[in-house]
């Protein structure tokens, strides 16, 4: 992937990638091609850096909630400008991290933030990754975004919301989510008045 690839925007496709990852399954470093989850939800998580403090509690909160992202049919992969040899040594050393079992990728170069537009150019911080939240679909669509200040942490349980209700559309043609919609929930048909209950 060259780096002066355009930033991904909603709609578009997401560019096979062959990407660095430590395995916390295997214990291992080791590398994924993203068209081989073609046919899954993914969800990018970046956050700045291991062995900070926000960002374990984020990774701690989504470890947790793993099980029901699988039952969706996504798969998570945190991503941070770190190393895998940094992502092993904090997974090992850090009680928090330990809880996490979906791939941590590595991305040095900071390549895969300048995608996403959460690559940090300027200030203290350069060469960070700001905390972003992405979800593809299926087919490899961008889907959300969701990027902000590094300062204030994210919730998983919105992040698992949003996914829900991206699945419940692209499932259900021509239904749209109202705010703040839960699975359960009624959806809107545009033109016609709420549809009935999930």
């Amino acid at each position: 992937m060259e780096n002066s690839i355009n930033t991904l925007h909603i709609g578009e496709m997401l560019p096979d990638l062959t990407l660095a990852v430590y395995d916390p399954k295997k214990d291992e470093d080791t590398h994924i091609a993203t068209k081989d989850y073609r046919g899954k939800w993914m969800i990018f998580l970046f956050y700045p850096a291991d062995f900070t403090f926000v960002c374990p509690t984020e990774l701690e909160e989504m470890a947790g909630l793993y099980a029901d992202f699988e039952k969706e049919g996504a798969e998570i992969f945190s991503v941070s400008t770190d190393t895998v040899y940094v992502h092993k040594a904090w997974h090992d050393h850090s009680g928090a991290i330990k809880k996490v079992q979906f791939p941590m990728v590595a991305d040095p170069m900071g390549t895969l933030a300048k995608l996403f537009g959460t690559h940090i150019t300027s200030g203290d911080d350069v060469g960070l990754a700001l905390r972003g939240t992405f979800i593809i679909d299926p087919d490899g669509v961008l889907k959300t975004i969701e990027i902000h200040h590094n300062d204030i942490g994210r919730s998983g349980k919105e992040t698992l919301r949003k996914l829900r209700a991206a699945k419940y559309v692209r499932e259900h043609g021509g239904n749209v989510c109202p705010a703040s919609w839960e699975l359960g929930e009624e959806t809107l048909k545009p033109g016609m008045n709420l549809v009935g209950k999930i």
